[in-house]
């Protein structure tokens, strides 16, 4: 078993209040959790306007799937064009 981790940093420079983005993650999150069986959480830079990061995790049976589950949302958020993507990481954690 696999567990992929992704960290995802976005950044709203159109947001200027909180209540803005948290509108605009929970149309993402939303959005992800429809189309992709994944878990996903804002998961730093809660009091930053403009400033957001997406923790998103996938269980697997091997890694490559994983990995490939994992671009697929970076690509869907960012086709949505409700946010600029910034630095992405991703983690394995293999038992």
């Amino acid at each position: 078993m696999v567990v992929g981790v992704l960290r995802l940093e976005l950044f709203l420079a159109e947001n200027h209040s909180l209540k803005g983005k948290r509108s605009v993650l929970r149309m993402i999150k939303a959005r992800v959790q429809n189309k992709f069986n994944v878990s996903i959480a804002e998961c730093e830079d809660h009091d930053l306007w403009q400033r957001a990061t997406l923790g998103v995790s996938q269980v697997g049976a091997d890694q490559p799937h994983v990995e490939r589950c994992l671009q697929e949302v970076v690509r869907f958020i960012e086709a949505l064009q409700l946010a600029e993507l910034g630095a992405e990481r991703v983690e394995y954690l293999h038992y």
